[in-house]
Parts: C-alpha cells; structure tokens; sequence
C-alpha cells in the first residue's frame, strides 16, 4: 500500500498557494508517493495543482475529489489535460457526485439520477483524456468535439463510489475509487469486491483502491478522537457516508479514524492494506506539535 498525503485542509482553511505548494514539496522530499486536494470551495485544486507541479519533480498529483455538477465534462477534460501537461504526467483525477443536500442547496438542480449522471458524465470525459475526442449523447450529458492540448499521456480517472452501482460503474469505466471515511471491514467485504468484480467482468485488471482517513498518533485516543467527531459531526446526515458507517459498525465518523499509539496505528494501517487499500493518503490531524511530528514520523517509516 502506498502513503500519500491529502491537504485537503490547506484548501479549506484558505491556504496561501505558495504555502500549499511548500506542503507538498516538503511531502515530495521526504519519499511520499502522492499528495491530494479536494475541491472544497471556491479555491480551484486543479490550478493549484498545476502550480505545484511546477514546485515538484516526482510526486503524484490528484483530486480527492472535484464534484460533477459544476463543470461540463469537457471542460474538465481539458483542465485535467493541462495540469497533467504542467506537472510532467504526474496527475490523476478523482471525481466525485457530491451530495443532495449541498448540489440542490448551491445550484438548484434536482439530484436525479445520479448513476446516469455519472456514467454519461464519464462518457464524455475519459474519450476526451484519453483520445482528444468524442461524439456522445445522453440524456444529462453529449458532448462532440476535438481537442487540441499541450502534448501530456492520458491521466487516470477515479470516482468516489461508495454504493454498489456507483462501484460497478467506476469498475468497468474508470481506474478505480477514491475513498473517504471508509473503513478497512468495508474496504475488505463491500469495495474492493464490487469493484474489481466488476473489473474483471469487463475484462480490465484490478481497480486501485485510494482511501483518505483521519490519522493521529497520541496518548489521548479519547480526546482526539472527540476532536474528530466534532469535525466531522455532519457526515452522519449524508446517507451515502452513513452506510458506510453502519456497515464498518461505527457510530460516526471519528470511530474509523486512525487513532492511537505507534503500535496501534501501525496496525490499523497494516488492516487497510490487507483489505485491498491500494493507496493511503492521510489526513494528518493534531492537536499540537508532538502529535504533529508522531504522525508524520510514523507515515515515513511506513514508506
């Protein structure tokens, strides 16, 4: 299993890009394979991005995730393309439906349909990454155009998939799934079968497995774990993350985070990974310096 880094909380907390891309260069240094933005406000992760490919050699890029609703599949093509272009061929693109609530809340859309929504969605966009053209029409989604881009390999597309038709989809039509706060029982019983069963069906290899968690290493399980919850309070609403949950048989949130001593995230970590975790990209979470550098320091000797 792979150790990346998701910054997510860069972005959220309206991080300067030059210190967003010192963060990720300083995960570069010290051997991580990847590192993550979510699109979470009005900051654009792709932009972001492509300035920290400028700011880095080695380390993979990738969107953990950027919502549908609010970009027309090609124009998220293109995007995609550029900053693969810019970061040397080092980016991945992971997407996301986002939730009823906040899509009919900020656009006024009903929130139908969401498996059509994506498959035409990717109907459009992985033609496009892959050849620079498509010809599609759908019922939510068309799209028939040629594109002309700076010279850049296609990248890899992953969907957030949680439910059983999400996966099969993201099985037979992407290269695999971006995960967040999904534990390794799930990962193990629900994901990577649905998925790669779906994959094999159609005839591709085994789906990569990408899994976010908060992860904090320290004496106070019990207040760092509160911490989280309070956090993370609104996930137990949204009914996709809430069955999740019930089938991990956590009661919220801050129960699949990764918390404790040295020995006992190591070993929740170790559980990921036999799961059929492909790639972990941890969302660091600290009270303070110690618990900071604890968790950091635990992650490096994992690489």
């Amino acid at each position: 299993m792979r150790i990346g880094i998701n910054g997510s909380s860069q972005v959220l907390f309206g991080v300067a890009i030059d210190d967003i891309a010192r963060h990720a260069a300083e995960a570069e240094e010290q051997g991580f394979a990847s590192y993550w933005l979510n699109q979470t406000s009005g900051t654009d992760a792709l932009t972001v991005l492509a300035v920290v490919g400028h700011e880095t050699e080695r380390i993979g890029l990738g969107t953990a995730v950027v919502h549908t609703w609010a970009r027309h599949p090609e124009m998220l093509a293109g995007q995609s393309l550029t900053v693969q272009a810019a970061s040397g061929n080092r980016f991945q693109l992971g997407v996301g439906l986002a939730h009823q609530p906040s899509v009919e809340g900020r656009y006024k859309i009903p929130f139908e349909k969401p498996v059509r929504h994506m498959r035409e969605y990717l109907s459009i966009l992985v033609p496009l990454i892959e050849k620079r053209s498509v010809d599609f029409e759908g019922e939510i989604w068309s799209c028939a155009t040629d594109f002309t881009v700076p010279p850049a390999d296609p990248c890899p597309v992953l969907v957030a998939a949680l439910g059983p038709q999400m996966l099969r989809l993201a099985g037979r039509m992407a290269a695999g799934t971006v995960l967040w706060l999904v534990g390794p029982r799930t990962v193990a019983e629900h994901i990577a079968p649905t998925i790669n069963g779906a994959a094999e069906e159609a005839g591709r290899p085994a789906r990569r497995i990408v899994a976010s968690l908060p992860i904090c290493v320290t004496d106070d399980v019990q207040g760092m774990r509160g911490t989280i919850g309070e956090i993370l309070a609104g996930y137990n609403d949204l009914p996709s993350y809430r069955a999740m949950l019930d089938r991990e048989g956590a009661e919220g949130p801050a129960d699949v985070a990764i918390v404790g001593d040295e020995a006992k995230v190591n070993a929740e970590l170790d559980r990921l990974a036999e799961a059929g975790t492909t790639e972990f990209a941890a969302v660091e979470v600290a009270r303070g310096e110690e618990e900071q550098q604890r968790t950091r320091e635990l992650l490096r000797a994992r690489l």
